[in-house]
């Protein structure tokens, strides 16, 4: 597995976590949440809001991991065979899935919710 799949991977599972947190979290705070979701779906969310924190820490989790893939030493090979790549998109990829899941959980822990 490429290192480029690796931190697309796991940023993307992170905004995934981060999406679910915020739902779960404005899911009975916020007056647009009934119409939208109607009342089972925000019943079920409503239902399923212990899971805050836990989608949070694996949110936060998986961005370390993001974080570490990408800003880990390179890899020095003894007979120079390796490629050296650039790092920098995938930086911008892990910094802008970071404010994202940031937002998200602003959202999902805003004082009017849940």
């Amino acid at each position: 597995m490429s290192e480029k799949t690796r931190v697309i991977g796991t940023a993307g599972g992170a905004l995934g976590l981060g999406a679910f947190a915020a739902a779960v979290g404005a899911c009975c705070g916020l007056p647009w949440a009934v119409p939208l979701l109607g009342v089972g779906g925000a019943v079920l969310l409503a239902r399923l809001s212990f899971l805050l924190p836990y989608a949070l820490l694996g949110a936060g989790g998986l961005l370390a991991v993001a974080f570490w893939w990408v800003y880990r030493p390179p890899v020095v090979c003894a007979d120079g065979t390796c490629l050296e790549s650039d790092r920098r998109p995938l930086r911008w990829i892990v910094w802008v899935a970071a404010l994202l899941v940031a937002a998200l959980a602003t959202v999902g822990l805003a004082p009017g919710s849940a």
